[in-house]
Parts: C-alpha cells; sequence; structure tokens
C-alpha cells in the first residue's frame, strides 16, 4: 500500500528576466525546430541572414504549431494556411489575401535570441529588449583548452538538478571510486560567498580526489584549488586547479523544460599536462557515466517528492549550497535582483572528505 500523501512545498520556480539554452547550434539547420522553456512552447528558426529566432509555437489564424511548417526565404510558413512570419513575428505574407498582411492581431510573439560558443540562447520574456547577455562558458574560447560537450533530459526541477551538480557529499556513494571513495579521511574548511547574482564554496587544503577522474587531474596527487559556483538563472560551475599545468571546469546550463523536467547541457573544459587526444577517450565516457547516475537518480528523487505531494529537505551545514541556490532563485523569481557584485553572506563550515 502506497503511504499517504502530504502536501508540501515544492522547489518550484519561474524565471522572467533569464536567459535559457533552447538548443545547440548544430541543431537549428533549415528546419524549424520545437523547443518548451519553463512550460511555454517556442518554434525556432534561422532568418535569410543565418541568425536564430524565436517565436510562440502557435500560429495566431488557427492554432496549428508553428513548428510543423517549413522556412521560404527565411520566414516560418505555417503548414496549414502558408502564413508567413519573419524573426520578429511580424506577419509578412497571407495567401489569398488582398490586402496588406501584417497586423497587430496576427503577429506571433518573438523571444530574443543570441546564439554564442555553440549555443543557441533565448530570453525567457516575449518582446522583451534583455539589459543583459547570457552567460559565457569560461575558457570555452580559449585554444589551450579542450571542450567536450553533451546533452541529458533530467526528470527534476531545475533547483533539484543546480543543487546536484554542485552537491559535493554525493559524489563519494553516487559516483563511489569513479571521482571520491567514501573513506573520509581529511577534515576541510569550506567559504561560502554569496553575492547578488551568485554563490560560491570555496574549499581550502583539499587533497587531490582519490577517485579515478581525481589520478588523472592529479596523477601525483597534492592541494587542489576547488570552487563549486552557482549563478543565476541556472548555471552550475565546478572548477579545479592543480598549479599551472592541470585545470578542469564543468559548467552545467540548465534549461527548465518544465517545473520537474530540466534540460541539462553539460560542457566539460580542460588543460592538462598530457595530450589531450589521449584523455578524451577516457575523459568522455567516464564524464558520461557520472552524468547519467545524477539523472538517474535525480529521476528517483522526484517521483518520490510528487509521490509524497511535497518536498522534505532536511539540509545540515555541509549541504552548503543547495538553500543559497534556491534562496537565490526565488529572489530572482520575485524579480529582486541586488547589485552582481555586491557580497551579501559570507560563512564558514567544516567537512570531511
Amino acid at each position: 500500500m502506497a503511504p499517504p500523501a502530504t502536501r508540501g512545498h515544492f522547489s518550484v520556480v519561474r524565471l522572467a528576466d533569464a536567459w535559457f539554452v533552447a538548443c545547440t547550434s548544430g541543431e537549428l539547420r533549415q528546419r524549424p525546430i520545437a523547443r518548451v522553456i519553463q512550460g511555454t512552447p517556442l518554434v525556432l528558426f534561422r532568418d535569410r541572414d543565418g541568425r536564430p529566432c524565436a517565436l510562440l509555437d502557435r500560429c495566431p489564424h488557427r492554432n496549428v504549431p508553428l513548428s510543423l511548417g517549413a522556412l521560404r526565404d527565411g520566414q516560418l510558413e505555417c503548414a496549414y494556411h502558408g502564413w508567413r512570419f519573419d524573426g520578429t513575428g511580424t506577419c509578412r505574407a497571407i495567401p489569398g489575401l488582398c490586402g496588406p498582411a501584417e497586423g497587430k492581431g496576427r503577429r506571433a510573439p518573438s523571444y530574443a535570441c543570441i546564439e554564442q560558443q555553440g549555443y543557441v540562447w533565448v530570453y525567457a520574456s516575449p518582446d522583451t529588449t534583455p539589459a543583459r547577455a547570457p552567460w559565457r562558458i569560461a575558457c570555452a574560447d580559449d585554444a589551450r583548452y579542450t571542450t567536450v560537450r553533451r546533452m541529458f533530459r533530467v526528470a527534476g526541477t531545475v533547483h533539484a538538478v543546480i543543487e546536484n551538480a554542485l552537491d559535493v557529499p554525493h559524489t563519494a556513494f553516487l559516483h563511489g571510486g569513479l571521482f571520491r571513495t567514501a573513506e573520509k579521511k581529511n577534515e576541510i574548511e569550506v567559504v561560502v560567498r554569496r553575492f547578488g547574482d551568485h554563490v560560491e564554496a570555496e574549499y581550502l587544503g583539499e587533497p587531490a580526489p582519490r577517485g579515478l577522474a581525481g589520478r588523472v587531474l592529479a596523477p601525483k596527487g597534492g592541494v587542489v584549488q576547488h570552487f563549486d559556483r552557482f549563478h543565476l538563472p541556472s548555471i552550475a560551475e565546478v572548477e579545479y586547479r592543480l598549479g599551472d599545468d592541470s585545470h578542469l571546469i564543468v559548467t552545467s546550463l540548465c534549461t527548465p523544460v518544465s517545473d520537474f523536467e530540466t534540460m541539462l547541457y553539460a560542457v566539460v573544459t580542460f588543460r592538462l599536462p598530457v595530450p589531450h587526444w589521449l584523455l578524451c577517450p577516457f575523459l568522455t565516457p567516464v564524464a558520461t557515466h557520472i552524468f547519467r547516475q545524477d539523472a538517474r537518480i535525480l529521476a528517483q528523487q522526484t517521483a518520490t517528492v510528487r509521490r509524497f505531494g511535497g518536498e522534505q529537505y532536511v539540509s545540515t551545514e555541509i549541504d552548503v549550497l543547495g538553500p543559497q541556490i534556491l534562496r537565490l532563485l526565488l529572489q530572482a523569481q520575485r524579480g529582486e535582483r541586488p547589485p552582481p557584485d555586491a557580497p551579501v553572506d559570507v560563512h564558514r563550515v567544516r567537512m570531511r572528505t
């Protein structure tokens, strides 16, 4: 018999002032594609100059998805009656109509689009000129670094997915032997700094991880510089550095498809003192395996939360970023955004790794 359902809290947010990755550059080619961001159906296409465009995926004429249509000279043609729309959502042609096609009621809402570093970003609010540009991935444009990219569809809130990406304690168990081990010998200090639009945890005096991936990053051991960071609206960044030779950054670009489903665009950027062509065949499957393990446990977590009708999160001081991430997300949902570099809070905790 299933346990009785409770009515509790869900860590679900909707952000209006936010850029999200809608697709990779390679996915957006000669045909329109459908995407969903925060429950809103969108259609993406390229105009005649190759620039990405995004409209609400609904023809204002008869409610047919515009993503079923085709591109005609850089304009999106509806599959039902052939109405054509440009990248601003303006109707430019209505077959059979003798008068002008343009009209306020005939327009499809449009969403700001930017293509950078191999991704197409869409702004969450329609018919708006954003005040900020999307997030830029650290070192992805640096020729000294190698970049590996993967995509994962995860059953989880954007908060749960981001917290998982920045959660140290679970790595010794869910990913045991790959990154850390369950045997905890070292007590370290963690400095948590919260700012207007991001929060970071700096792990002081952390020895190189004892797992398989840690031995690749630091084959001779030593103390690593380790930072975990969350940046609004939905970016998780893990950085490891050992001296001047080894530098690894794992960036998770998280796009909320719906309340309980998130697209994770994972970017692993690294510079190591061994030939990168030799490492890629090893690092890529290991990183993919770790992300898939996370996706499976998050799906189980989400199913349990929904089964019981709400969350029950009991945090300790070593859950250093989860509550801070949720606080920033809720502030952003309310439209509260302090200056990004203004320090709001700094505190220290101790933990074993």
